[in-house]
């Protein structure tokens, strides 16, 4: 049976609606507050889905299923890139989106880190649509 990524991609479109709703209230403090919410939120559940479909993928590679249940968030994108899943660069931008996680506040402030989280949720989408497409072809091999 081979690797479901619906979930995954529903977060990633709701992520995508949030982001456009955010752009279009710039004048309601309010509705932006509300936004980087809904962003935040959402970029986390994907964030932690990403590390699920990416542990599921990398299985084969190790001696049990549990060993690959004990990686950790940065060695499951390390160990990607080791076996050409993904490239080193891709998976230094997973590790720094989810430092970026790490780093923010609150998200219903004006916090600096929750903007910079925000800003980078287009490239983070654009990674993550590409990280469907590694596990779907990896499920298929």
């Amino acid at each position: 049976m081979g690797i479901d990524t619906t979930f995954f991609k529903e977060c990633l479109d709701r992520l995508e609606v949030y982001c456009q709703l955010l752009d279009r209230d710039r004048e309601d403090e309010t509705a932006r507050r509300l936004g980087r919410e809904l962003c935040i939120e959402r970029f986390e559940v994907a964030l932690e889905q990403s590390g699920k479909l990416l542990r599921k993928t990398l299985r084969p590679w190790f001696a049990s299923n549990r060993a690959a249940d004990r990686l950790t968030f940065r060695d499951l994108f390390r160990h990607a890139a080791k076996h050409g899943l993904i490239d080193m660069e891709t998976a230094e931008r997973w590790l720094n989106y989810r430092d970026t996680l790490n780093g923010s506040g609150e998200p219903d402030g004006a916090d600096p880190a929750v903007v910079a989280a925000v800003e980078r949720l287009p490239a983070f989408v654009a990674d993550a649509r590409a990280l469907v497409e590694v596990v779907e072809q990896a499920r298929d091999d």
